[in-house]
Protein backbone atom coordinates (compact mmCIF):
# COMPACT_ATOMS: atom_id res chain seq x y z
CA UNK A 1 0.00 0.00 0.00
CA UNK A 2 1.60 2.90 -1.31
CA UNK A 3 0.42 7.14 -1.57
CA UNK A 4 1.30 9.22 -3.70
CA UNK A 5 1.82 12.85 -3.92
CA UNK A 6 2.92 14.25 -7.24
CA UNK A 7 3.88 18.14 -7.23
CA UNK A 8 4.38 20.30 -10.32
CA UNK A 9 6.23 23.06 -10.70
CA UNK A 10 6.70 25.35 -14.03
CA UNK A 11 9.54 27.17 -12.57
CA UNK A 12 11.76 24.81 -10.27
CA UNK A 13 14.63 24.08 -11.57
CA UNK A 14 15.92 21.41 -13.50
CA UNK A 15 19.74 20.99 -12.25
CA UNK A 16 21.77 20.36 -9.73
CA UNK A 17 23.72 23.39 -10.56
CA UNK A 18 21.23 25.44 -10.93
CA UNK A 19 20.00 25.12 -7.25
CA UNK A 20 23.93 25.22 -5.88
CA UNK A 21 23.40 29.39 -5.66
CA UNK A 22 21.56 29.13 -2.41
CA UNK A 23 18.42 30.91 -3.21
CA UNK A 24 15.86 28.85 -3.24
CA UNK A 25 13.04 31.23 -3.89
CA UNK A 26 15.11 32.28 -7.18
CA UNK A 27 15.39 28.76 -8.09
CA UNK A 28 11.58 28.57 -9.21
CA UNK A 29 9.94 28.75 -5.40
CA UNK A 30 11.62 25.01 -4.57
CA UNK A 31 11.43 26.30 -1.13
CA UNK A 32 7.39 25.56 -1.49
CA UNK A 33 8.20 21.95 -3.79
CA UNK A 34 11.11 21.54 0.29
CA UNK A 35 8.34 22.39 2.16
CA UNK A 36 5.70 20.22 0.65
CA UNK A 37 8.16 17.52 0.37
CA UNK A 38 8.68 17.76 4.39
CA UNK A 39 4.95 17.86 5.25
CA UNK A 40 4.81 14.65 3.09
CA UNK A 41 7.15 12.20 4.14
CA UNK A 42 7.98 13.77 7.35
CA UNK A 43 6.53 12.96 11.21
CA UNK A 44 7.20 14.04 14.38
CA UNK A 45 9.29 11.26 15.13
CA UNK A 46 9.71 9.30 12.37
CA UNK A 47 8.87 9.35 8.31
CA UNK A 48 6.32 7.92 6.26
CA UNK A 49 7.89 5.18 4.69
CA UNK A 50 4.46 4.22 2.73
CA UNK A 51 4.60 7.67 0.92
CA UNK A 52 5.89 8.35 -2.90
CA UNK A 53 6.76 11.99 -3.69
CA UNK A 54 6.91 12.45 -7.17
CA UNK A 55 8.50 16.23 -8.28
CA UNK A 56 7.57 17.20 -11.90
CA UNK A 57 9.93 20.13 -12.21
CA UNK A 58 9.64 22.22 -15.62
CA UNK A 59 11.64 25.30 -15.11
CA UNK A 60 15.31 25.84 -16.65
CA UNK A 61 17.60 24.57 -18.00
CA UNK A 62 17.00 21.05 -18.70
CA UNK A 63 12.54 20.26 -18.54
CA UNK A 64 11.12 18.51 -17.56
CA UNK A 65 12.87 16.36 -14.75
CA UNK A 66 10.63 13.65 -12.40
CA UNK A 67 12.15 13.07 -9.28
CA UNK A 68 10.68 10.13 -7.23
CA UNK A 69 11.42 9.28 -3.61
CA UNK A 70 10.53 6.92 -1.00
CA UNK A 71 12.36 6.88 2.31
CA UNK A 72 13.77 3.63 2.11
CA UNK A 73 16.76 1.48 4.77
CA UNK A 74 20.05 3.18 3.53
CA UNK A 75 18.54 6.61 2.79
CA UNK A 76 19.32 8.92 5.26
CA UNK A 77 17.43 11.78 5.54
CA UNK A 78 16.56 15.18 7.79
CA UNK A 79 14.40 18.20 7.27
CA UNK A 80 17.18 20.30 7.07
CA UNK A 81 18.86 18.50 3.83
CA UNK A 82 15.88 17.94 1.87
CA UNK A 83 17.27 20.93 -0.54
CA UNK A 84 20.75 19.15 -0.56
CA UNK A 85 18.90 15.99 -1.35
CA UNK A 86 17.16 17.32 -4.42
CA UNK A 87 20.20 19.07 -5.38
CA UNK A 88 22.04 15.65 -5.37
CA UNK A 89 19.38 13.58 -7.28
CA UNK A 90 19.49 16.69 -9.95
CA UNK A 91 22.98 16.31 -10.19
CA UNK A 92 23.25 12.67 -11.09
CA UNK A 93 20.47 12.59 -14.17
CA UNK A 94 21.62 10.35 -16.73
CA UNK A 95 20.18 11.30 -20.59
CA UNK A 96 17.85 8.82 -21.27
CA UNK A 97 18.13 6.93 -18.35
CA UNK A 98 15.79 6.34 -14.81
CA UNK A 99 19.01 6.87 -12.35
CA UNK A 100 18.82 5.56 -9.00
CA UNK A 101 20.72 8.26 -6.99
CA UNK A 102 20.33 6.90 -3.52
CA UNK A 103 17.99 3.88 -2.05
CA UNK A 104 14.36 4.66 -2.81
CA UNK A 105 15.75 8.13 -5.00
CA UNK A 106 15.33 8.30 -8.82
CA UNK A 107 15.38 10.60 -11.89
CA UNK A 108 14.48 11.20 -15.16
CA UNK A 109 13.23 13.44 -18.09
CA UNK A 110 9.28 12.55 -18.16
CA UNK A 111 6.53 14.49 -18.79
CA UNK A 112 4.03 16.00 -16.03
CA UNK A 113 1.25 14.14 -18.27
CA UNK A 114 2.92 10.84 -18.47
CA UNK A 115 4.15 10.26 -14.93
CA UNK A 116 0.26 11.19 -13.68
CA UNK A 117 -0.88 8.52 -16.67
CA UNK A 118 1.59 5.65 -15.29
CA UNK A 119 0.69 6.14 -12.33
CA UNK A 120 -3.08 5.96 -13.29
CA UNK A 121 -2.49 2.67 -14.49
CA UNK A 122 -2.55 1.41 -10.84
CA UNK A 123 -4.53 4.09 -8.71
CA UNK A 124 -6.89 6.09 -8.41
CA UNK A 125 -6.16 10.12 -9.50
CA UNK A 126 -7.08 12.83 -7.19
CA UNK A 127 -6.45 16.31 -8.49
CA UNK A 128 -6.41 19.16 -5.30
CA UNK A 129 -8.26 22.12 -6.89
CA UNK A 130 -10.78 24.53 -4.27
CA UNK A 131 -13.30 23.78 -6.83
CA UNK A 132 -13.13 20.03 -5.99
CA UNK A 133 -16.13 17.53 -4.14
CA UNK A 134 -14.82 17.85 -0.25
CA UNK A 135 -12.39 15.40 0.10
CA UNK A 136 -13.91 14.22 3.48
CA UNK A 137 -16.87 12.78 1.96
CA UNK A 138 -15.19 11.16 -1.57
CA UNK A 139 -14.65 7.68 -1.63
CA UNK A 140 -10.77 7.15 -1.86
CA UNK A 141 -8.90 3.85 -2.43
CA UNK A 142 -5.93 2.47 -0.60
CA UNK A 143 -3.91 2.97 -3.95
CA UNK A 144 -4.25 6.79 -4.69
CA UNK A 145 -2.30 9.62 -6.36
CA UNK A 146 -2.89 13.04 -5.08
CA UNK A 147 -1.85 15.73 -7.30
CA UNK A 148 -0.89 19.53 -6.85
CA UNK A 149 0.90 22.40 -8.16
CA UNK A 150 2.49 25.46 -6.85
CA UNK A 151 1.48 29.28 -6.73
CA UNK A 152 1.59 29.09 -10.34
CA UNK A 153 -1.01 25.34 -10.46
CA UNK A 154 -0.63 23.45 -14.31
CA UNK A 155 -0.57 24.66 -17.64
CA UNK A 156 -3.59 25.33 -19.20
CA UNK A 157 -3.51 21.94 -21.47
CA UNK A 158 -2.25 19.70 -19.35
CA UNK A 159 -4.62 20.93 -16.58
CA UNK A 160 -7.38 20.13 -19.05
CA UNK A 161 -6.04 16.87 -19.66
CA UNK A 162 -5.43 16.11 -16.25
CA UNK A 163 -8.84 16.88 -15.06
CA UNK A 164 -10.62 14.35 -17.65
CA UNK A 165 -8.54 11.67 -16.03
CA UNK A 166 -9.00 12.57 -12.10
CA UNK A 167 -11.48 12.97 -9.53
CA UNK A 168 -10.74 16.91 -8.31
CA UNK A 169 -11.17 17.40 -4.19
CA UNK A 170 -10.92 20.06 -1.88
CA UNK A 171 -10.01 20.36 1.62
CA UNK A 172 -12.13 23.87 2.17
CA UNK A 173 -12.99 26.57 1.35
CA UNK A 174 -10.04 28.26 1.58
CA UNK A 175 -6.64 28.90 -0.35
CA UNK A 176 -3.60 26.84 1.58
CA UNK A 177 -0.34 26.44 1.17
CA UNK A 178 0.65 23.38 -1.16
CA UNK A 179 2.60 22.26 1.65
CA UNK A 180 -0.71 22.76 4.21
CA UNK A 181 -2.40 20.46 1.43
CA UNK A 182 -0.57 17.76 1.58
CA UNK A 183 -0.71 17.75 5.32
CA UNK A 184 -4.38 17.98 5.46
CA UNK A 185 -4.72 14.68 3.16
CA UNK A 186 -2.21 12.96 4.79
CA UNK A 187 -4.54 13.60 7.81
CA UNK A 188 -7.11 12.63 6.16
CA UNK A 189 -5.84 9.25 4.79
CA UNK A 190 -4.27 8.65 8.08
CA UNK A 191 -7.74 9.38 10.01
CA UNK A 192 -9.13 6.19 7.35
CA UNK A 193 -6.57 3.84 8.01
CA UNK A 194 -5.46 3.98 4.68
Amino acid sequence: MTRHFVYFSANAVTSGKALSHGDLMKAGRMDIAIHSFIQGIFLSHGVREDVKFHFVFYGMPDHPKHIEIQVKDGLDVSKKDVGTLIKKILYKYRKGEKTEVFPGCFVEKKSFLKVVEELGKENEIFLLDKRGADIRKAKIPTNCVFVLGDQEGFPKKEFKRLKSISTPVSIGNKMYFASQTVAVVNNELDYRNL
